[in-house]
């Protein structure tokens, strides 16, 4: 046990010292506290320019009572979103009405002008800035509720405030599990994901982190000295150790920054911009407690296939060529994140989240959507051992034979050769 220990406290030492494991777990908190300020500051900026606008109404008689709707539109400052300096109904020519307003657009006279095509069936609004998305829900809006009372006045209805009468409802999502309810603005599909996609990266990261290690330790020739100390088995054990270890000292720096995020998040969206709210994300425990089960577990069954496909290649070439069938099912789970999320409880959702190669990403996806009855749970996290150790085993069979072979790349028949070699 101390030999592993040793190559335990070697792998871990030597690759948390790195630059580049330093500037990855001190560069994603810094990057994600980072994006969240500048879209909150963002998604809170308005711009204090008023729009200086035309209107072509060509179907006759809407332009005053865009004009009247556009009016209500205010900027933070008070001022007028929209100052519509001209209105042209039905002109003719309109092709050279066009031109016109086309050119004092390009001058900077105009911002933009608005088309009403004869049918009304689709707007148009020709600027310079296609860019500035904020602009087209108050046209539209404007638009729309001048056709609306267009309509209403040609079947004797007289509406004077017609935003009022075709307002919607608000609909809220509240998500119901048994220590209450919550509205859900979206967080179970965020904290899913996120977690899901952490475990999908990490997973690959640090599979392949192992794979690098155990050929660069064939190729320089190091692993002939270290097997003349220890048993291949212990090596490979204390370099998946290792490796999860480093990975755990991320994932707490990580989580800390989340927390630390959580917990102060809203006076930083006060500071960024005085009056923003900060979205309030709860993990439940259980979830983080199960995502640390299933990446231990993950971990090593990945782990070890990548190390048995580093011992079994001789260059990186062959090595690339081979982790192909082992990252395939990550990939695939990747692939169903959204199917799972959006139908957890589904056959295919269930099936596929008991299936250990897939359960370390789907299950945890099912578990942030709706809680799964305890007894799927229980019989992924059993299947998924099992087969871990059985991956574990036989991995460590081909390690022990392919670190000290060299050449070709092995056949698949060779690989089953090395499994019955005692």
């Amino acid at each position: 046990m101390r030999k592993v220990w040793l190559v335990i406290k070697r792998e871990y030492i030597t690759r948390v010292k790195t630059k580049g494991f330093v500037f990855g777990t001190v560069a994603v908190p810094v990057f994600s506290i980072g994006v969240i300020l500048f879209s909150i500051f963002m998604a809170t900026r308005q711009t204090d320019h008023t729009l200086k606008i035309a209107i072509v109404d060509d179907v006759g008689g809407l332009a005053p009572s865009i004009v009247q709707n556009l009016a209500s539109k205010k900027l933070a400052n008070g001022k007028p979103e929209f100052a519509v300096e001209k209105t042209l109904e039905q002109p003719q020519p309109a092709a050279g009405i066009r031109d016109d307003l086309r050119a004092q657009v390009n001058s900077g006279g105009l911002d933009g002008y608005l088309v009403i095509p004869k049918d009304a069936a689709t707007a148009e609004f020709h600027t310079k800035n296609a860019g500035d998305f904020m602009l087209y829900e108050p046209l539209s809006s404007a638009i729309n509720n001048a056709l609306i009372a267009g309509r209403l006045s040609d079947r004797g209805i007289h509406v004077d405030n017609i935003a009022a009468v075709v307002k919607g409802v608000d609909l809220k999502v509240v998500k119901v599990t048994k220590e209450g309810e919550a509205e859900d603005k979206g967080q179970t599909f965020m904290v899913g994901f996120v977690l899901a996609f952490l475990l999908y990266m990490t997973l690959i990261m640090y599979g392949v982190l192992t794979m690098r290690s155990v050929l660069e330790e064939k190729t320089t020739r190091i692993v002939e000295v270290l097997i003349s100390a220890l048993r291949p088995f212990q090596l490979l054990l204390g370099k998946i150790v290792g490796v999860a270890a480093v990975g755990f000292t991320q994932y707490l720096i990580w989580m800390t920054s989340a927390a630390l995020l959580a917990t102060y998040g809203s006076a930083m969206a006060s500071a960024v911009r005085p009056g923003s709210s900060f979205p309030q994300i709860h993990v439940p425990g259980a979830l983080l407690a199960y995502t640390a089960v299933y990446f231990v577990l993950g971990y090593f069954l990945y782990a070890s296939l990548f190390a048995a496909v580093g011992a079994a290649a001789s260059n990186e070439q062959d090595a690339q060529q081979l982790q192909w069938p082992v990252t395939l099912p990550l990939v695939f789970s990747f692939i169903m994140f959204q199917g799972v999320l959006r139908d957890p409880n589904s056959t295919m959702s269930v099936v596929l989240s008991e299936i250990p190669f897939f359960s370390p990403i789907l299950m945890i996806l099912r578990l942030a959507a709706e809680t799964p009855p305890w007894w799927q749970i229980a019989l992924s996290i059993v299947l998924l051992a099992l087969t871990m150790l059985g991956v574990v085993y036989f991995s460590a069979r081909i390690y022990r034979v392919g670190v000290l072979m060299y050449g070709k790349r092995p056949s698949v028949v060779e690989l089953f050769r090395w499994l019955r070699y005692s």
